[in-house]
């Protein structure tokens, strides 16, 4: 015979550490496109930022007297590591990723009590202070495999080694001819040039996107629809943040002149678009609660990333789109409350206090 099940009837090993080891899995397709393009900066960056994550989760829980191994074993502190070191450019100077992992822990986590209790994300709010703080580490991106073969002047992909020199002893080796501006950065800047004449003149565009980031983007969506597979999030945030997204851009798109903001596919191909909607936006803590409401929250992240990005100074904008929202959560949870069982009607918003 069965043995009896309390509500909610919940089966599998679902536990905190085994939903973070799947994040972290899910990654796995998309690191290995950027260790190929642009060499083994990203791996360098997540060693790093996983050791200084596990080191200040270490202190923070001593000073709080809490029990290390306990919460260590959770993996949260490696997810925010592997996403904020995923959002850095690779080969970063190995004291931006410990600036950008010790606030991140600090002040996005433990402030507010730790796992569970932090209203924003603590990778993006990591990410974000030191955008704000060291713009030009933050905007030196490497150079992808093989445009040395279309632009001479442009290093190859650095080696381990020269990697480790860079992100160690950064003055040591030359300041040019190793990075470049991303697509995203050059449309952002131009004024002058047809969509045609910049994808000729620039090498950084691609296809459908930027060179090599468009593959990057497909490696993280495949990452991310075996989350979905797996249950690990519902599709309301990441299909609202993507289709208002293109929305957005197609309204605005001013098709292929010197004015044009950029298509559809570029804008979701670009930049962190996609690592943002199923590895960011589905954070469970800092989202909306409720289908609804995480539906509601996506697409709030999808149009402030368009209009950041086209109307703002950051052509990025995913971190600050989703930090932003992260403030609009407990709204929308007050305002998208489901229907309660046995009810016919959700009392929402000041319906609340009315009896």
């Amino acid at each position: 015979m069965a043995a009896p099940m309390s509500s909610p009837h919940a089966q599998g090993s679902n536990r905190t550490r085994t939903i973070m080891l799947q994040v972290l899995g899910a990654t796995a397709p998309g690191i290995a496109l950027m260790t190929w393009f642009f060499g083994w900066g990203t791996l360098i960056n997540i060693l790093l930022a996983s050791t200084c994550a596990i080191g200040f989760e270490a202190a923070i829980l001593r000073l709080r007297r809490r029990p290390i191994g306990f919460y260590l074993n959770d993996g949260s502190a490696l997810v925010t590591a592997w996403l904020l070191a995923l959002a850095l450019p690779p080969y970063a100077p190995w004291w931006l990723v410990l600036v950008a992992i010790g606030f991140a822990i600090t002040f996005g986590k433990h402030l507010y009590g730790g796992l569970g209790q932090n209203p924003f994300n603590p990778a993006m709010l990591g990410y974000a202070m030191v955008l704000v703080s060291f713009p030009m580490e933050m905007t030196s991106w490497p150079v992808w495999r093989g445009i040395e073969q279309l632009q001479p002047a442009f290093a190859p992909t650095l080696g381990l080694m020269e990697g480790l020199q860079r992100v160690f002893m950064p003055g040591s080796l030359p300041a040019d001819g190793w990075a470049t501006a991303t697509a995203l950065d050059l449309l952002k800047n131009n004024s002058a040039l047809t969509m045609a004449e910049l994808q000729q003149a620039q090498p950084a565009f691609g296809s459908m996107a930027g060179r090599a980031w468009e593959w990057v983007a497909l490696a993280y969506l495949a990452g991310g629809l075996y989350l979905l597979y797996k249950r690990i999030y519902s599709w309301h945030a990441p299909v609202g943040m993507l289709g208002a997204l293109a929305v957005m851009s197609l309204l605005f798109w001013n098709g292929s002149g010197s004015g044009s903001n950029g298509s559809p596919l570029f804008h979701l191909l670009g930049g962190a678009t996609i690592l943002g909607a199923f590895f960011i936006a589905t954070d469970p803590v800092t989202s909306a609660t409720s289908n609804r409401g995480r539906l509601v929250f996506g697409i709030g992240i999808g149009v402030l990333v368009y209009v950041i990005r086209v109307w703002g100074n950051y052509p990025d904008a995913v971190a600050f789109a989703v930090l932003l929202m992260n403030l609009c959560a407990p709204t929308i949870d007050y305002y998208t409350t489901p229907r309660t069982y046995g009810h016919r009607k959700a009392k929402r918003g000041l319906g609340k206090g009315a009896e």
